[in-house]
């Protein structure tokens, strides 16, 4: 595999800025991370690390990219407008579940046995859990065990606990996000420090 690449068909983040670029001009790879780090975009991960956008990525970065130039909104507003959108059209079935995310119906009733995967009213599921899936199935493959994985199910879950002590939403999307970048950052500083 070529550096930079990703595998089973996703598109490099050098793809993805080729196909931006035309429409627009300005943007760079650095804007791109920018933007997945504010959350605007959460592209899948290879088993090397490297970013796989999809489509629907490709799509959802230029929703942004044209809402800030063409209406100068902030990212806020843009976030809030994205999270509407996928409220209303996120949900997917069982069959289309497996499918995108390329994994056996055993191993998903195994990830919702194990409380990794918990499906919604009418046990539909939503694109969030076939990122859940894709990246459980890249940490599996790295070597990453069932018991770890509900290790972070579990730390999430407190954090959930934490979280809904707040009332007000934009408090909480706020503090998700800082919970994420810190729970990031606390495990680079372990590494270095190992």
């Amino acid at each position: 595999m070529t550096a930079g690449r990703p595998q089973r068909g996703g598109l490099s983040i050098g793809a993805v800025l080729s196909q931006l670029r035309p429409e627009f001009p300005e943007v760079t790879i650095s804007k791109i991370r920018f933007l997945e780090a504010e959350g605007l975009v959460r592209p899948a991960r290879t088993a090397s690390g490297y970013r796989q956008f999809s489509v629907a990525d490709v799509e959802r970065l230029r929703f942004v990219l044209s809402a800030q130039r063409d209406r100068y909104l902030p990212l806020k507003v843009i976030r809030e407008q994205l999270d509407t959108v996928r409220a209303d059209s996120t949900s997917v079935s069982r069959i289309d579940l497996l499918a995108q995310a390329g994994i056996s119906a055993e191993q998903l009733s195994q990830l919702e046995r194990d409380g990794l995967l918990r499906p919604g009213p009418g046990g539909r599921f939503t694109t969030d859990d076939i990122t859940v899936l894709r990246t459980i199935r890249t940490m599996t493959g790295l070597g990453v065990e069932r018991e770890h994985l509900r290790a972070v199910r579990a730390a999430a879950d407190h954090e959930v606990v934490l979280l809904k002590s707040f009332s007000d939403p934009e408090t909480v999307r706020e503090l998700a996000d800082l919970f994420t970048s810190l729970h990031t950052l606390l495990v680079k500083a372990g590494l270095r420090q190992s």
